[in-house]
């Protein structure tokens, strides 16, 4: 989140937050005067309604993370309304697609957009996911899981953003990068690049 930029008064969307264990860190960095969006779909809410359940079981906890379940094709976040957004562990799903088990296919393209169109000139975009093998493309977003940094440079920049760099304090070279990231060996230890990305300022 420094590496970011993240401070106290801003707006910022958690997407695809899941459970909002990182909705909820953001929200101690923005404080009281900022806050922070957590976004989830159907299929997210429902796969981590046991920790939201936990994590908002008392009253008036993280009053400043505002909660939204919303559809991917809307995701409601208005124009030049946020100074940053992220997605952690995540944006391998915008290529996942599994209709009989509740998950829908996502219009990745318009999902990007409308982050693009929602952050203020100048708002930073935080990426955080599982590393796949080099060339993997979005190839092993459904059997892994995971996904290739380089396609996802080329992905984002694609929509207006500018890269500008990395943070490694989350590699890990004992994971080969082959195995699902639920494997036992792995979870919680897998290889993980973190890009910064931000709208031009003008």
């Amino acid at each position: 989140m420094a590496f970011a930029g993240f401070k106290p008064g801003m707006h910022v969307a958690d997407i695809f937050a899941g459970g909002g264990y990182y909705s909820e860190l953001i929200s101690y960095v923005v404080g009281s005067t900022g806050e922070v969006l957590m976004v989830n779909n159907v299929p997210y809410e429902d796969y981590a309604k046991d920790d939201i359940k936990a994590r908002f079981s008392q009253e008036g906890r993280l009053a400043n993370v505002k909660r939204s379940v919303i559809e991917s094709c809307d995701l409601q976040l208005g124009t030049a309304t946020l100074d940053a957004a992220t997605i952690v562990m995540s944006y391998h799903d915008l290529f996942y697609a599994d209709p009989l088990n509740g998950w829908p296919k996502i219009d990745q393209p318009h999902f990007l957009d409308q982050i693009y169109t929602a952050l203020k000139p100048g708002g930073a975009f935080l990426i955080v996911d599982h590393a796949a093998k080099a060339g993997a493309g979005s190839s092993v977003a459904l059997s892994l899981h995971r996904m290739d940094e380089d396609f996802a440079i080329k992905d984002i920049t694609s929509h207006g953003f500018v890269y500008e760099g990395h943070y490694d304090k989350l590699r890990s070279a004992d994971d080969d990068r082959s195995k699902i990231v639920f494997d036992k060996q792995i979870r919680g230890k897998t290889d993980r690049f973190v890009h910064l990305y931000r709208k031009p300022k003008t």
